[in-house]
């Protein structure tokens, strides 16, 4: 009996052992990067400072983190510019399977660093003169600023409001990014009410979407295309699937039309029940697909016209193919966000009313009308054009003007630090 109390007392179910498992291997990973972290400090202090500025043995002029394959797009041209200029680039990422590692680069250098705790343990001691990512949050949450790196710049990813990132996104970075002009003003209005210094703010083009403007060029158009509408909204209890899901779907999977449904990939996690719940509905009918592929140009090719929500997606479809878009308007509370600060109207909701069609679920049971009636107005394409010309700068150029900034920043901190030390030995 004492034997079975002993042995029922050690049982850990195989759900709790997994969990202490994995923050085992967390703890792990984190007193190793830390332990390096105590060995750089060591080396620094010995090794003394070349031109003002530390230069250990780790030290490296330009740095990109990715958080994982989703961003690939949006470094790849800059990668691409440091190659062609034969310029060494440490790209950092938290994906072992990152696109990155198969490109044969000479001079950019890809390294897996973990993901979660590890990952920030090994950002939190970079020693670095300028590293660029797509990470918000900078100061805010686990990713804190390395007192060796010397300036931290932020890309913009999205061709619309930055003010739609969480409280203090961009507050504490060097510099942002910007695809246009238009994305600095509220920058600028945040820095002033906040009272916080002002960063620089460069325009430097959408990455990603010069990208993808030669890859969705690139595929062929179908020969025997049959009339196809894309549904692809935002995720959360805003979201268009979450917020109606049946009451739009079924009125749309009735047309004989190509449905295609793209879920947010954040549905994927969050939302799973839901998803799997319409997918069970609609699995008999052969002219509902659902895509979840990594990337969206091909349902974007073969789409005649777009059913969203707020999400930054529209601008993507509107830039790259030049059609409709029809949206739904929903609640959004902004208060966990920038833009509640700002107590303004967002610039993509603004444009989005120029530039789309309103659809009211009032108009779901009559879809297929509304859809045929849906005219692409000169209007409407002017609309289009002008969006673009105001959010996407720059066209085709990105990868270059974000190296040259990174160049020129770190040149520019060198020649200041050799100024400061001048002056001290003088």
């Amino acid at each position: 009996m004492t034997y079975f109390c002993n042995a029922s007392f050690l049982y850990i179910d195989p759900g709790t052992g997994s969990m202490l498992f994995s923050i085992l291997i967390g703890a792990a990973s984190m007193l190793y990067f830390l332990s390096k972290a105590a060995l750089l400090r060591l080396k620094v202090f010995f090794s003394g400072r070349k031109n003002g500025v530390v230069h250990d043995a780790s030290y490296k002029p330009y740095v990109i983190y990715s958080e994982g394959t989703q961003y690939w797009n949006v470094f790849k041209p800059v990668c691409d510019a440091f190659e062609r200029r034969q310029l060494p680039l440490s790209f950092l990422t938290s994906s072992e399977d990152d696109p990155v590692f198969g490109q044969n680069y000479t001079y950019v250098k890809p390294e897996f660093i973990g993901t979660g705790n590890a990952a920030f343990a090994r950002l939190n001691m970079l020693s670095a003169g300028f590293v660029l990512m797509t990470t918000p949050g900078l100061q805010v949450y686990q990713l804190k600023r390395s007192k060796n790196v010397r300036h931290y710049a932020h890309i913009v990813h999205m061709p619309n409001d930055v003010t739609t990132y969480r409280l203090f996104g961009l507050d504490f970075f060097d510099s942002v990014l910007l695809s246009g002009d238009f994305q600095g003003l509220d920058i600028r209005a945040l820095e002033e009410l906040r009272a916080i210094p002002r960063k620089e703010l460069v325009t430097v083009g959408c990455t990603y979407l010069d990208v993808l403007a030669t890859r969705i060029g690139a595929i062929p158009q179908e020969e025997d295309h049959p009339f196809t509408v894309l549904v692809s909204p935002s995720w959360g209890t805003s979201g268009l699937l979450a917020r109606y899901g049946e009451k739009l779907l079924d009125p749309l999977a009735a047309t004989g039309w190509r449905i295609i449904i793209r879920p947010h990939p954040q549905s994927r996690k969050s939302e799973a029940d839901m998803l799997e719940r319409l997918q069970k509905r609609y699995g008999g009918n052969s002219s509902v697909v659902w895509d979840f592929e990594r990337e969206n140009i091909s349902s974007m090719k073969k789409a005649d016209i777009m059913i969203s929500d707020f999400s930054g997606i529209v601008f993507d479809f509107s830039f790259l193919c030049d059609k409709p878009v029809m949206y739904v308007k929903a609640g959004i509370d902004w208060l966990p966000y920038d833009a509640y600060d700002l107590h303004k109207p967002l610039w993509q909701f603004q444009t989005l009313e120029k530039m789309g069609i309103e659809l009211q679920d009032s108009q779901f049971s009559s879809i297929k009308q509304v859809i045929e009636n849906a005219s692409d107005s000169p209007e409407l394409a002017a609309a289009r054009r002008a969006a673009k010309a105001e959010a996407w700068m720059h066209i085709g150029e990105s990868g270059e003007r974000t190296a040259d900034y990174m160049i020129e920043t770190v040149a520019r901190l060198d020649a200041g630090a050799q100024e400061n030390q001048e002056e001290k030995t003088a």
